[in-house]
């Protein structure tokens, strides 16, 4: 178990508030589940992946939650809204426990709700952010990056913007042949530990052109000037507005932070992690993970033995 980070309150009022969660993506990767549920609201264990995103932005203070959604994505809002009939329905029967689950999650935040007319690229999902953000500083989670809730890194990054202004990123450093799939940040030291000066950035390059081992993943705090970059920032890789494309003008400045994050990170992008995700969760849970637990053991034990028993009838 790697130690969570540790980061002390801050002196005075933190200067963000506001958290956008892009969620317009179609989810081709895990069709046909996606034809009509929103990728956002497959469950992990017992709660959809979104969830434990707002979850995380609250525990840090963001108590204002913009989501930019799309077409077919009406159950995130019906999610993050009261239920009267099930809620009085449970309340009826004294189940306390389900009553508090179902109205957690409209408890949350102050949870609003815009649409990304047309899918041209996270850059321009967090410009579809421009108007309810305003001239403040803001930070943006990826619902495919889920954050261990004994982790403090949204917090130690919003911590870094209220010391150093600017814009903060998280960094991950990831083995070189896995650093295709990421953006991938150019750093100097500052001397401060567990935080770099980014002086470039690469969406998704190739292990000879990688300027570093160190990938961007999916916690952003951003200035405001964002927004101006990304009016006039062109398609890039895939055809998209890339985010990472406008803090690269940022980073020439410098003006962009990364908090080198080391702690528990769930990843929920494709099929595979998505079930070990699920399993790594339910292992975690009290309710439910003495008993997986020995399940899983049995089980894994038994494909082994099985295994085996399949090679020696064979041979």
């Amino acid at each position: 178990m790697i130690v969570p980070h540790t980061t002390p309150a801050p002196a005075s009022p933190r200067t963000v508030r506001k958290a956008v969660v892009p969620a317009a993506g179609l989810g081709t990767r895990f069709l046909p589940a996606t034809k009509a549920t929103p990728k956002e609201m497959l469950p992990v264990v017992d709660k959809p992946a979104i969830q434990y995103v707002v979850e995380e932005a609250a525990a840090a203070g963001l108590d204002d939650v913009l989501m930019i959604t799309g077409r077919h994505k009406r159950a995130i809002e019906d999610h993050f809204d009261n239920a009267f009939e099930l809620e009085q329905a449970l309340a009826a029967k004294g189940d306390s426990v389900r009553l508090d689950a179902v109205r957690d999650p409209a408890r949350l935040a102050d949870i609003h709700h815009i649409r990304q007319g047309d899918p041209l690229g996270l850059g321009h999902a967090v410009l579809c952010a421009r108007h309810h953000v305003g001239d403040q500083p803001f930070a943006v989670l990826l619902g495919d990056d889920l954050i261990d809730p004994r982790e403090t890194l949204l917090s130690r990054m919003l911590e870094v913007r209220d010391r150093r202004d600017g814009s903060v990123i998280a960094l991950m450093e990831v083995p070189p042949e896995q650093i295709h799939l990421y953006g991938c940040a150019a750093v100097e030291p500052t001397g401060e530990n567990g935080l770099v000066r980014v002086t470039g950035l690469m969406e998704k390059p190739s292990r000879e052109d990688a300027p570093s081992h160190y990938a961007v993943i999916g916690r952003y705090v951003l200035d405001p000037a964002v927004f101006g970059i990304l009016e006039h920032t062109p398609p890039g890789r895939g055809g998209e507005i890339q985010l990472t494309d406008a803090l690269q003008e940022l980073a020439a400045g410098g003006a962009v932070h990364g908090v080198v994050f080391d702690g528990l990170r769930y990843d929920t992008g494709d099929k595979a992690d998505y079930l070990r995700t699920v399993v790594r969760l339910a292992c975690e849970r009290p309710d439910l993970g003495p008993e997986f637990t020995a399940w899983l053991k049995d089980f894994v034990a038994s494909l082994t033995d099985g295994g085996a028993e399949r090679k020696r009838l064979a041979a």
